[in-house]
């Protein structure tokens, strides 16, 4: 039954059937006074959700359109750039900020390991960075950085910090103020229960007097274009305007569940599935103590394929799980649990992946009772 079939991917992720139908609406004008309203109330809790003051701009885009309008407003030819990359979209960055002149140095870790406090340390030693660009949870390995001890020491060195938020907003901690973060990016497809379409990029003080010296062309991702048009109650462009009513609910459904619990949750599932998974003789690619809320990645048992995982999973249960990505694509199999997922969810893929394994001849390790 197709209509059953479940996202246990990092993005997109499950959609409420209450905002999937929000969206499913004939769309409004996008400079009427219903959609400002609409538009300044997602605003506002978009702020609340990353317990912020700063401005957050709403871009039709995706989250690597985000992280590109992050760069293009603030890089010049030359200017230092450390990346901490932890994985494929650390990388990213790096390669964005490259792409736009700056002079980039990577502080790398290996797959599944997140960056350490010391290495940071000893990194921004060796030189006088003006941005530092970081990962909080890493897609592509399931990693996530402390954020909460690396970016003040990142701030005590002076630098920027831009971090890509995409899949830990709305996901796991993060106070964008009180850690002094200056560029935040993330995605709609992730925690915040919509399908891909929309990015959003939340703007310190700090940021936005380095947008004014910055010498980079911008047109459709210009912050400046953004806040004149924020004044006025609205966007620059033509927005996605249903996806934006969209959001306005889902952000109404994350207030009601309070942020403190959204936390919860999403640490509760990711630690119930690193339970099952290790039940089921598997191997994690991370430690618990760097393990993000959103996306666990897991080796496959020997002599079992992650294609196989993939294949006979979707067609058995209609469960997608998905691969790995670059150096790990069918190494390791990644399983989402962000957004609109529950502890059934977990437990329902968790009975689905033990039928799969079993059936491509896998031996579950037996539990001693006691």
């Amino acid at each position: 039954m197709k209509e059953k079939d479940f996202l246990m991917i990092p993005g997109p992720t499950p959609v409420p059937e209450s905002v999937l139908l929000a969206i499913a609406k004939h769309p409004i004008g996008h400079r009427s006074k219903e959609f400002s309203k609409i538009f300044m109330s997602a605003t506002e809790k978009l702020q609340w959700l990353a317990q912020t003051k700063n401005e957050v701009y709403i871009y039709t885009a995706s989250g690597t359109g985000a992280m590109e309008g992050a760069i293009s407003n603030l890089i010049n030819p030359g200017d230092k750039v450390l990346s901490l990359v932890i994985g494929v979209f650390g990388q990213r960055f790096a390669d964005v900020a490259k792409i736009y002149g700056a002079d980039t140095t990577i502080l790398k870790a290996e797959p599944g390991k997140a960056i350490q406090a010391e290495d940071l340390k000893e990194a921004l030693k060796k030189d006088t960075y003006k941005y530092v660009t970081i990962t909080h949870s890493e897609t592509s390995t399931g990693t996530a950085n402390d954020i909460y001890k690396l970016i003040p020491i990142i701030k005590e060195h002076g630098a920027l910090v831009i971090l890509d938020a995409v899949t830990s907003l709305g996901c796991m901690p993060l106070e964008m103020d009180a850690l002094g973060i200056d560029v935040v990016v993330s995605g709609s497809q992730k925690g915040f229960m919509l399908p891909p379409g929309l990015s959003f990029i939340y703007v310190s003080a700090d940021a936005l007097k380095a947008k004014e010296n910055c010498k980079t062309p911008s047109y459709y991702f210009c912050w400046n274009q953004a806040r004149k048009a924020l004044k006025d109650s609205t966007t620059p462009w033509t927005p996605n305007v249903s996806f934006i009513v969209g959001l306005e609910l889902a952000l109404n459904k994350m207030q009601e569940e309070g942020l403190e619990k959204i936390y919860s949750r999403h640490a509760r599932l990711r630690d119930t599935l690193r339970a099952g998974l290790r039940d089921l003789g598997l191997k994690l690619l991370c430690a618990d103590k760097d393990a993000s809320c959103a996306i666990t990645a897991i080796y496959p048992p020997e002599n079992i394929s992650v294609p196989d995982i993939r294949k006979t999973i979707k067609e058995d249960w209609g469960i997608t799980v998905a691969n790995g990505q670059k150096e790990l694509q069918d190494k390791i199999f990644r399983m989402g649990h962000l957004g609109f997922v529950s502890d059934r969810d977990i437990l329902m893929g968790l009975a689905s992946l033990e039928k799969t394994l079993v059936k491509l001849g896998h031996k579950i390790p037996v539990k001693d009772c006691v």
